[in-house]
């Protein structure tokens, strides 16, 4: 049985639109990902520059508190020549 030309063509258009709504919607599922994966980033970056910052205040704050035990044995060395 033969198929008529309009059935062959209609069975193109459709095949056509089906792969080209496949391929918009691959396409679109490639740029959630790729979001996604940026806002992880965006994320990660974001914890690791808090936890610069927290790493940094301890370091003033342990710098501080050795200049002041030095300060503080120093006075005392002098005292006790003195």
């Amino acid at each position: 049985p033969s198929q008529s030309p309009s059935l062959v063509l209609v069975s193109l258009i459709l095949t056509s639109a089906g792969g080209t709504g496949a391929g918009v919607g691959l396409v679109t599922l490639a740029t959630k990902q790729r979001l996604h994966r940026g806002v992880l980033r965006d994320l990660e970056r974001q914890h690791q520059k808090k936890e610069n910052i927290r790493l940094l205040e301890e370091q003033i704050a342990l710098t501080k508190q050795l200049k002041e035990e030095r300060d503080k044995m120093l006075m005392e060395k002098s005292s006790q020549q003195s």
